[in-house]
């Protein structure tokens, strides 16, 4: 009974995390567009061979949302948040930069890497409602 009621919260949305001190702190769903689950995640994962870089996209997707902008976060960070090794984490975001879903933005050289996550289907569809009005 208790593995129901935990996934109908999970599925409402009204689920509680505990955090490294102990306090507990609400869990809402994401939301993702249906576009990152029925296109995205193929390409990236079947047609690329790059199941990492659908990971970091889905993770990064879901803390700028969070966060409400860009986040700033090394690569051992993103790799224990995400659950991979960090070179992973490298290749998932040098190609995630190079197929240009995520943008990466730094203050000098060695700084930790400032990353936004980029939708361009979406500016596809901005375009081509501007063009049929």
């Amino acid at each position: 009974m208790v593995g129901i009621a935990v996934g109908l919260a999970v599925i409402l949305g009204r689920m509680t995390l505990r955090d490294v001190g102990g306090v507990e702190r609400p869990c809402a769903m994401i939301a993702i567009d249906d576009y990152v689950v029925d296109v995205l995640m193929r390409d990236l994962v079947g047609h690329d061979r790059r199941p990492v870089c659908f990971l970091v996209y889905v993770w990064l997707a879901a803390e700028s949302g969070r966060r409400d902008g860009a986040v700033e976060i090394s690569y051992r960070e993103l790799s224990e948040n995400v659950g991979v090794s960090k070179s992973s984490v490298q290749a998932a975001v040098g190609w995630l930069v190079r197929r240009k879903l995520i943008g990466v933005s730094k203050a000098s050289v060695t700084a930790t890497p400032s990353y936004s996550v980029l939708s361009p289907w979406r500016k596809i569809t901005n375009r081509e409602k501007a063009k049929r009005a």
